[in-house]
Formats: C-alpha cells, sequence, structure tokens
C-alpha cells in the first residue's frame, strides 16, 4: 500500500522536534531524574556521570538548581566497600544474627562503624554512626552493590564529598550548585523509609521563620524547618532503588547560600527526650 503524499516528510518532522520544558510557574518546583547506566567504580568522578546523564538527555544544569544524589554512588566513588568474605564475626553478633535470621557480617560491620548502639530489639540495630547519624545497622548496606558480596558503608565525612563535588560542577559548569547527599532512614513512630540529607554544601541546611508572623499575625516560635531533609524526601521519590536513578535536580526551590554543615540538622543528645 502506498503511502500518502507527504507523510513521510511529515514523520520526518515529527522526529525532529525537540520537546521543550514549560517554564516554572511562581511557587513551582520541578524535580529531574538524572539516571546512571554505568556501575560506578571506585575513582570514578561523579561529575563526569552526571553531566554525561545530563548530555545524553539533552539537558543541563541551571542556574539556581540543587543536586541531590544517593550516597551510594559517593561511597563507591570513594571506594568504601567491603568483602564481606573478610569480615570475622565477633560470637555476639553470630549469636545475634542466628536468632533473627540475619547476616552476622553485617552486624558486625554495623558496630564497628558505630559509636554507640542506641536500641538493639526484635532483630532491629539501632546506632549513632561516628558521624553522629541515628539509623538501623550504621548505614551498612548490601543492596545495590553486587547482589550481596561486599557491602557499601556511608562515606567517611558526607559534608567533604559534598564540598568536593560542589568545586568539581563549579569548575565544570561554571554555576553554583548546592548538593544534598543522602541516605535512607527509618524514622520513629512512623513506618517506611524516607531520604535525609547526611551531606551537604553550598546551602543552608536550616530555615529559620522563628519570630516572624503568619498570615494571621501570630508570631512564629518553634519553626525551623529542615528543608535539606524536606528537599532529599522529595528527590527519593525519583531516586529510587530499583530504577538506576541515583540523583536528581531540584528546580525551582529557592534556597538560602551559605555556610552548611549536616551536623546542624541533628539533634544533641542533651535536648533529645528519646534516648
Amino acid at each position: 500500500m502506498s503511502k500518502p503524499p507527504g507523510s513521510g516528510n511529515k514523520s520526518a518532522k515529527r522526529r525532529k522536534i525537540k520537546i521543550q520544558a514549560k517554564p516554572l510557574r511562581a511557587g513551582e518546583m520541578r524535580l529531574i531524574p538524572l539516571p546512571i547506566a554505568d556501575e560506578i567504580q571506585p575513582g570514578d568522578s561523579i561529575a563526569y556521570h552526571l553531566l554525561e546523564s545530563l548530555r545524553r538527555n539533552r539537558g543541563s544544569f541551571q542556574s539556581g538548581d540543587i543536586l541531590v544524589i544517593k550516597h551510594k554512588i559517593v561511597s563507591k566513588s570513594e571506594g568504601r566497600l567491603v568483602d564481606l568474605t573478610m569480615i570475622e564475626p565477633s560470637a555476639d553478633s553470630r549469636a545475634w544474627a542466628k536468632k533473627y535470621g540475619l547476616d552476622a557480617r553485617v552486624i558486625e560491620l554495623a558496630l564497628r562503624e558505630s559509636r554507640s548502639v542506641v536500641r538493639r530489639k526484635n532483630g532491629v540495630l539501632i546506632t549513632e554512626t561516628h558521624h553522629g547519624f541515628l539509623c538501623a545497622n550504621s548505614g551498612v548496606d548490601v543492596s545495590n552493590v553486587d547482589g550481596g558480596r561486599r557491602a557499601v558503608l556511608l562515606p567517611q565525612d558526607p559534608d567533604r564529598s559534598a564540598r568536593q563535588l560542589y568545586r568539581e560542577l563549579k569548575k565544570r559548569t561554571g554555576l553554583v550548585i548546592p548538593i544534598l547527599i543522602t541516605d535512607s532512614f527509618g524514622r520513629p513512630w512512623r513506618e517506611g523509609l524516607v531520604d535525609f540529607c547526611i551531606g551537604i554544601a553550598g546551602m543552608k541546611p536550616l530555615r529559620d521563620d522563628r519570630n516572624r508572623r503568619d498570615p494571621h499575625g501570630y508570631k512564629l516560635h518553634a519553626s525551623l524547618e529542615a528543608v535539606a531533609d524536606e528537599l532529599a524526601a522529595a528527590a527519593g521519590l525519583v531516586c529510587g532503588k530499583l530504577n538506576r536513578t541515583p540523583a536528581c535536580i531540584v528546580r525551582g526551590f529557592h534556597y538560602e547560600p551559605g555556610p552548611s554543615r549536616t551536623r546542624d540538622l541533628l539533634r544533641p543528645a542533651a535536648s533529645d527526650l528519646f534516648r
């Protein structure tokens, strides 16, 4: 059957059309996933892989963007990988793991990566890491590594990792792009995991609205908003564990530039009612 006159040209024209994203409206925010097909290896440049992802998808960073990145590819690039066959669990770790059907080597690693044990009950091990994070198993994880042969640890200094990536992207793009490094933590009183900020550079992690007045004239007293954690959680919706998308761009959020450290998000033990 012959094609209608001119139909081939129309198809060619359609293929050449580049879809332009609509400009953001006031108050609108956009989350742009950055998939990475290649497995990150120790020594790899994260900035290179991210820029390659943008190039393949015909995208680019823009002024005002924030980059949110899962810690796992940062840890891999920094060589924070442990061969589990090299871990000899203690008798205590073996007994705990056997009781709850866990991997004793992971328990042993979690204890080594901890500053203290906060809770240990019903097969759940909550620790305080050397960074000061309160999380399960000190953040030690075997998912999305190599099928269970190795475990990945948190970056040794996530803020330093964020600063290094911040500087490298600025050098490569000429843009100032705040960096948030995240990990999935559980939460007291709530089921499920949520992404939290564990490393930051280029923006303040908290927005302080105390002493400002709401639309009804009431002066706010406790409104210290953890914007870094909120952005991390939002980015977690597109940076899933199963779709090889370890990073995303947050576009449209008006952040406050300034000195940044994750420590500002951590509640001191002296004011923590549950420790």
